[in-house]
């Protein structure tokens, strides 16, 4: 099958979970076979000429709730999953420079032997060089998900999109694998989604795109082809919007 050739949205960012560079099967946090699938699902669409930002989570690796059950404090555990982030990004970052992508890793947290600090002017320059830019270490604030820091770094650099790339494709009135009556919905407005009480992405976040009027698109980031389809326009997956 043919796929398109040009994206209709000029600058994106996509939110990914740390777990899609795990190897389900043997557990192993950072599959290298896995991050180098990942980077050419990346390096494809940026063939199409798109600005491409990504977020990544840290969840392969560590968890602040899971830090809590432990007995560790919530800021000091929230802390850590953002360290877990950066590891994910430099890995990828490894990756798509591998398949020739130029790649700059900005971190909310100043580490600036690994990668640069997060400055808003510059990550715009790297992207409209063709740079794709990671940004690690979340919002570099406790009590914040990589969801909100998706929603905040594509509302600073001005992205026509946030494509939110998950395991299933798009979003359902009920948990499918639950209730196999549960319906996919092509479009949602916020408000229904607020309304109907939906988890397309945490609160915070959610509240962030809508008022700055970023799209969110929720997809199957491992069927083949569907990140080009979706900047191409074509209806994969779920769209949420404003009216």
């Amino acid at each position: 099958m043919k796929l398109p050739g040009k994206s209709r949205y000029k600058r994106v960012l996509l939110k990914l979970s740390g777990e899609v560079l795990q190897n389900r099967e043997t557990r192993l946090s950072i599959d290298p076979h896995t991050v180098r699938t990942v980077a050419k699902r990346i390096q494809a669409a940026r063939a199409m000429g798109v600005q491409i930002a990504v977020v990544i989570g840290g969840g392969n690796i560590f968890r602040g709730g899971v830090g809590q059950a432990l007995g560790i404090d919530r800021n000091t555990g929230d802390y850590m999953g953002m360290l877990a982030t950066v590891i994910n990004a430099l890995a990828l970052q490894d990756a798509l420079e591998k398949s020739g992508v130029a790649t700059r890793v900005q971190t909310a947290i100043e580490m600036k032997e690994i990668a640069e600090p997060f400055i808003r002017r510059r990550a715009l320059r790297h992207l409209e060089k063709g740079r794709v830019v990671i940004f690690g270490g979340g919002t570099g604030n406790p009590y914040f998900t990589t969801d909100s820091a998706a929603a905040l770094r594509a509302s600073e650099i001005g992205a026509a999109a946030l494509l939110k790339a998950t395991k299933v494709d798009g979003v359902y009135s009920d948990d499918p694998a639950q209730n196999p009556k549960a319906r996919r919905y092509r479009s949602l407005t916020f408000q229904q989604a607020l309304t109907s009480r939906l988890k397309v992405m945490d609160s915070a976040a959610f509240s962030l795109c809508m008022e700055n009027n970023i799209p969110i698109i929720v997809f199957d980031f491992f069927k083949t082809g569907n990140i080009e389809r979706v900047l191409a326009g074509q209806p994969v997956g779920t769209l949420v919007k404003n009216i």
